[in-house]
């Protein structure tokens, strides 16, 4: 074969090997089902990130001389040598403008980090009505900065039933996590559906919503600490492929159990039998000073997914 017809058969590849991992073969469309696992091509990687989260304490800590600020958080991931970094909602001023996102993002730059993502508070499983309407507008203002900022992806949470029947909050958070991801795919932000409690606390029931919601734009968040069944890691297994981001908890605890250290060398099997490719964040919500601890678990990470 010539040297360009060997670059035209490159390039042909190339283009439909990454429509079909988009699942965007038919055109550039958000409405587009995303019932089945991502099929990734090449093999398993695992950019390290950190949330912010894992600093919660600091952030608003009553110490001047304690507390942080988002870009020293930025600097303590580039320290650690770590390729992006997880900049959770909560610790952006309450009325961040582009002035300061851009900010955030030259920051980021400069330090040799990618945004690798950020995460909201928000309930879908309201009903139709003002409530409901400001989880929605909450979603869309966080995608317009995940989209400034350059993430490419935001952590939101299902939400728990209250006075719905179990089905009735399912069904409200499908139409409502749809809608939202539609606004998402238009700005290129996928949507991370945690394993975070309420209608979602059981990996059966968040595959359920995953598997119904028609837009390639969402996936699982998962979280490796948040499953509390007999076996949460063959919980765990059944939600990586259709995994768009992994949190890495450093405890796991099973149903009637105490917690435990988190086997990260099975994490990584199974993320390596899944093919995942992205970022894995360590969040930390341990005991232990995180300022200590923290530098510790991302070696054992790094360690666990080399």
């Amino acid at each position: 074969m010539k040297p360009a017809e060997n670059r035209r058969e490159f390039l042909k590849t190339s283009v439909c090997a990454g429509l079909a991992l988009a699942g965007l073969g038919s055109g550039l469309r958000a409405s587009l089902a995303a019932a089945e696992p991502f099929k990734r091509p090449g093999k398993p990687r695992f950019p390290l990130s950190l949330a912010a989260y894992s600093f919660r304490d600091f952030f608003n800590h009553k110490d001047p001389a304690k507390r942080i600020t988002l870009f020293q958080f930025m600097d303590f991931c580039a320290d650690q040598g770590l390729e992006g970094t997880e900049l959770t909602s909560y610790y952006f001023p309450p009325k961040a403008d582009a002035e300061f996102l851009l900010q955030v993002k030259r920051h980021a730059f400069l330090r040799g980090l990618a945004i690798s993502g950020t995460a909201i508070g928000n309930n879908y499983c309201l009903p139709k009505g003002e409530k409901r309407d400001a989880q929605i507008a909450l979603t869309r203002q966080w995608v317009d900065h995940a989209a400034l900022l350059g993430a490419p992806h935001i952590r939101v949470f299902a939400g728990s039933k209250g006075s719905l029947e179990a089905a009735e909050a399912r069904k409200i958070c499908i139409e409502t996590l749809e809608e939202c991801a539609d606004y998402a795919g238009r700005k290129g932000v996928f949507l991370g559906l945690e394993n975070h409690g309420g209608i979602v606390a059981e990996a059966e029931d968040l595959l359920e919503i995953v598997r119904a919601v028609k837009s390639p734009w969402v996936g699982i968040n998962l979280d490796s600490g948040n499953f509390h069944s007999e076996d949460p890691y063959a919980d765990l297994a059944r939600c990586v492929p259709y995994s768009v981001n992994v949190q890495i908890k450093v405890e796991v605890q099973r149903k009637g159990g105490k917690k435990e250290a988190s086997n990260l060398e099975r994490i990584a099997r199974m993320l390596r039998d899944a093919n995942y490719q992205g970022y894995v964040a360590l969040e930390y919500e341990a005991a232990e000073d995180p300022w200590q601890a923290v530098p510790a678990w991302l070696k054992k990470m790094r360690a666990a997914l080399a």
